[in-house]
């Protein structure tokens, strides 16, 4: 594998990383066969693995720390905070009191002494941004953390934490984590662009899109998943069905798999350091493997652009982020004494 900078840390990842999240009760909760899994990546030239402390609520972690035994030093490894890890408002968040005490635990579980990039999960609005940066930058004064991260942060969130660091002098947001597929490229209207600005590498999740970019879910046909309940409605959104129809032969017309067209896709935009990647499988690990060496043409990428064009979204992603602006009806209508019209 080629290997790239991660913004302008100068530490060097592969274009793909590995992501955990299916590691541990919330998927696979054989830990021999994760460790296989993270040692036939770390073979296969991946030298970044991606997870967070909610992941099967630190079981990911502990089954890494297994698979890496003995060669830490090779590995560049991420893990997030923020998400809730327990019933108790304080166990979750960007506070100070809740960062010192989540980094120990992902030390503790990961077996390690540092975290290469430690990301902020998800925006928490209950907390200034300058308190978050501060005890990120304290947890990088002390050496812990080697560089601060952040995942789902919009662009003008991203800005603000670029300011605060300048004006506070506090440690720079190194890294920004969003999902980023052909099916949703909203990114590249601001959030990419930003991040190159600002000299940030990018490590976007999912990048086959949950699995509809794999070619296995085709129209008219059924699948585990197109499974019921509202974090999968994405699933069964006809626009993006119909998307994945005309991608499936231009990935035949290419010579190559509908899966590896889609991944050589998100690691060609010069703004996206690395591609997450989360095999559930040892064989679909090879299969991922194989096609990291896949570029893409002008032609491709041109007809990719008038399938799903440039900056925008095919439906979202369930487990997108949105703001409470967005989320809270309240936030976005007046009183309704207040909304009679004026004159």
């Amino acid at each position: 594998m080629r290997y790239r900078s991660l913004g302008r840390t100068g530490i060097q990842v592969s274009p793909y990383a590995l992501g955990t999240m299916n590691f541990g009760q919330m998927a696979n909760a054989d830990h021999d066969d994760a460790i296989r899994i993270i040692r036939r990546a770390l073979e296969g030239g991946i030298n970044l693995i991606d997870t967070a402390d909610v992941y099967s609520v630190g079981e990911a972690e502990e089954i890494i720390a297994r698979a890496i035994e003995g060669r830490r030093d090779d590995v560049v490894l991420a893990t997030k905070f923020s998400n809730p890890m327990g019933q108790d408002p304080n166990q979750r968040g960007g506070s100070r009191r809740w960062i010192m005490t989540a980094v120990e635990g992902s030390l503790r579980r990961l077996r390690t002494d540092h975290i290469d990039l430690y990301q902020y999960h998800r925006p928490d609005t209950d907390t200034d941004l300058e308190e978050t940066l501060s005890a990120l930058s304290d947890l990088v004064r002390s050496g812990k953390v080697r560089a601060i991260g952040t995942s789902r942060q919009p662009a003008a969130d991203i800005v603000e934490a670029q300011w605060i660091a300048e004006r506070r002098g506090l440690e720079r947001v190194r890294c920004e984590q969003p999902t980023y597929s052909i099916l949703n490229r909203a990114i590249e209207r601001d959030v990419l662009p930003v991040t190159e600005r600002y000299g940030m590498g990018t490590i976007v999740f999912s990048p086959l899109a949950q699995g509809m970019l794999t070619g296995r879910l085709r129209k008219g046909q059924q699948s585990a998943l197109t499974r019921s309940g509202p974090y999968f409605e994405h699933f069964r959104d006809e626009r993006r069905i119909d998307a994945v129809e005309q991608l499936v032969p231009l990935a035949e017309k290419a010579g190559m798999s509908l899966t590896h067209m889609a991944l050589a896709f998100v690691v060609a935009h010069p703004g996206v350091t690395a591609a997450i990647i989360g095999p559930r499988t040892l064989e679909q690990l090879d299969d991922l493997l194989a096609g990291a060496d896949v570029a893409l043409g002008d032609e491709i990428l041109d007809r990719i652009d008038e399938i799903v064009p440039p900056g925008t979204d095919i439906g979202q992603l369930q487990m997108a982020w949105n703001p409470p602006s967005l989320t809270t009806p309240a936030l976005r209508r007046r009183p309704a004494g207040d909304r009679a019209a004026s004159g």
